[in-house]
């Protein structure tokens, strides 16, 4: 039988989703936990990859077994579980469901907060009176060009292993309430460190460093070395993964 997790998890002394050696990941303590309570060797198949430091709001996972699922089960794992990560439900799904393949989207936000606040050290990126006066508007407007386009090469991490840099964004916008300011992102699929390049990109043109024309060079380029820094991952979250099914 398969079934399907929803989860979230501060990601802050994770070293990312994906298993790797010699350091720890957010895949395998829900590894450890599922096996500790089946008395099995499963391995769960998640949505998508976080990088070290990235947060998920929302994230979906799948695993096999033939193991009788009871009603406790989703209790006992946040049992076994450490605190920062927690398992919200188990959804007995069709054989051939994929936490991966069949997502439809996945939505992001990075979260800024203009000034200083210590209880949000570990999930925003902090920035001080520089950015008193950034322009939101010509973010946005910058932003919606981001619709208009593909390939996103120029936001890609530079030797990655993926075989297209094409992407449907279809959502990205900046919300400013106050003093937070974050910035909403929606796509079929994203590259290895597109959210936090294009953040950072973003970032220039609200600054004045780059214009709104200036930006859509950049993607054009398909040049990460012309596109802004890669902002630090602490504010970023994965906030949605969508399925027809569920």
């Amino acid at each position: 039988m398969r079934y399907f997790i929803e989860l979230s998890y501060n990601g802050k002394n994770y070293h990312g989703w994906q298993i790797q050696p010699d350091a720890i990941s957010v895949q395998e303590e829900i590894n450890n936990a599922i096996n500790k309570i089946l008395q099995s060797n499963i391995a769960i198949v998640g949505a998508g990859r976080t990088d070290a430091g990235v947060h998920a709001s929302q994230m979906y996972a799948h695993f096999d077994t033939s193991k009788i699922i009871d009603a406790n089960f989703t209790y006992k794992l946040n049992v076994v579980l450490p605190n920062d990560i927690v398992i919200y439900n188990t959804i007995p799904v069709a054989e051939d469901a994929h936490a991966r393949f069949d997502a439809v989207s996945r939505s992001y936000e990075y979260k800024i907060w203009l000034g200083r606040n210590p209880f949000l050290l570990d999930t925003t990126w902090q920035l001080h009176h520089k950015y008193k006066n950034i322009n939101v508007e010509l973010m946005n407007e910058a932003a919606t060009i981001l619709l208009e386009y593909e390939d996103f090469e120029c936001f890609s991490k530079v030797k990655t292993d993926v075989h297209t840099f094409i992407c449907e964004i279809s959502n990205a916008k900046w919300v400013l309430n106050e003093n937070e300011l974050t910035f909403h992102i929606t796509a079929n699929r994203f590259l290895r460190n597109m959210v936090r390049a294009i953040v950072g990109t973003l970032l220039d043109v609200g600054m004045g460093k780059i214009s709104v024309n200036d930006f859509k060079k950049i993607i054009e380029s398909k040049n990460r070395s012309n596109a802004g820094l890669s902002v630090p991952a602490k504010g970023l979250f994965l906030t949605n993964v969508a399925y027809n099914y569920i």
